[in-house]
């Protein structure tokens, strides 16, 4: 079946609820499940099992990152050549291996090896995944399309974390790994049910990926989206990788495994009609409010004091930080001429785990100076500085225009 790569470049009406799409939906929100479970319990258990530092609690968190890292630019070029298909196909069989790996884990060594490794392949599979969703929806829809798509994204928020949490009180480390070792294998059985062609490039098209240049590993339409998230996602992985240890020791940890539930409950809600508002009003009549309001719900979290303090705090940032995330996916697809997607993609995910990646780690050191709680207040502002990048390098020249810049 080869509706995948041809709804974004035919005239006709498109249906954007295909095979294709609804298989990708399930392989995208199935391997963000796994990889929030595990971040969310990570600092915990790496301070749990080996008594390390904060700081190298951060580290086992973010070091997933960091490998995911540097998968990017690399497959960001070479995607089209070896096929995004067989590329998903890699990161996902690789993604089962070192989830199965945890098992052998018995020192902070061999934790960040494995959690850099599992990174990086988790890597592998998210920049296929992008560039495979941005071909199977048509590009008309793509406000909807993709805020339909990151719906999935959103429900692994809460599904992930909320297991964790659970596991990690009820369960420990090995009934963790087995739930997500189980969960990657029914990713790579869903990965032939998929039925998507690879783009096959023009010659001038594949001319364009020739050689050395900076422009092969990045699309510049791509960059100033990407970095207004990059800081959102500093400020985000606050929550990403030291929940579990703030709500312990403010006495919430009951609160913090329905956080992510109703985090995600507002932003199923709240998507569709902010996907629709992307696509009539343009992308300045989401970010603005969006970004503010992200900021706002960290500052409650900061000072949450009572599960319902802490519950708000999730409503607000769901609300803020759902629409943030569906703007920034749609926008950059919006942007980006399709041969050039996997570029895109690598720009996207190149900023944003650089943010989750350095974030835990700021937060690391923050933490003994400001504790829990000022953590959370300078991510805030953090949160708030956003609003710069993206004012600065493109809200500015979107103005009023609709959808913003054009392909």
């Amino acid at each position: 079946m080869g509706d995948g790569t041809s709804a974004a470049t035919t005239g006709a009406k498109q249906s954007l609820w295909t095979r294709s799409f609804i298989v990708i939906w399930l392989i995208n929100f199935l391997i963000s499940v796994v990889f929030l479970l595990l971040m969310i319990v990570m600092s915990k258990i790496a301070t749990d099992r080996f008594d390390v530092s904060p700081a190298v609690a951060g580290l086992s968190a973010s070091i997933f990152v960091i490998g995911a890292f540097v998968t990017r630019p690399f497959l960001g070029k070479r995607i089209h050549d070896f096929g995004q298909t067989k590329i998903l196909y890699v990161g996902v069989v690789f993604s089962l291996v070192f989830t199965v790996a945890y098992f052998v884990v018995n020192s902070v060594a061999l934790l960040l090896l494995v959690r850099f490794l599992h990174g990086a392949a988790h890597g592998t599979a998210a920049l296929a995944i992008g560039t495979i969703v941005a071909g199977v929806v048509p590009r008309e829809q793509y406000g909807e399309g993709i805020g339909y798509f990151t719906l999935g994204q959103t429900l692994s928020t809460a599904i992930g974390p909320f297991v964790g949490l659970l596991l990690l009180q009820h369960g420990g480390f090995n009934p963790i790994i087995i739930t997500c070792s189980v969960t990657s294998a029914i990713i790579v059985l869903l990965l032939p049910l998929l039925g998507v062609k690879d783009l096959e490039l023009t010659a001038e098209q594949a001319a364009e990926t020739k050689g050395f240049k900076l422009t092969n590993y990045i699309e510049p339409k791509a960059v100033p989206i990407s970095l207004a998230l990059m800081v959102t996602f500093v400020a985000y992985s606050s929550v990403s990788s030291f929940l579990a240890l703030y709500s312990e020791a403010i006495g919430l940890t009951t609160a913090a495994g329905a956080f992510f539930i109703v985090y995600a409950v507002v932003i199923f809600i709240t998507r569709p009609p902010i996907g629709r508002r992307f696509d009539q009003k343009g992308e300045n009549s989401v970010m603005y409010a969006a970004v503010l309001v992200f900021a706002v719900s960290l500052a409650i979290l900061a000072v949450a004091d009572h599960a319902a303090v802490l519950l708000v705090a999730a409503a607000v940032m769901g609300l803020g930080l759902g629409a943030i995330q569906a703007c920034g996916r749609a926008l950059t697809a919006k942007v980006t001429p399709l041969h050039r997607m996997g570029q895109a993609n690598s720009t996207f995910y190149i900023f944003g785990d650089t943010g989750l990646g350095l974030g835990p780690l700021l937060c690391g050191f923050l933490i003994p100076l400001t504790g829990y709680r000022g953590m959370y207040g300078v991510m805030a502002v953090v949160a708030a500085l956003s609003l710069v990048p993206y004012h600065t390098l493109h809200g500015r020249r979107a103005g009023r225009q609709k959808g913003g810049a054009g392909p």
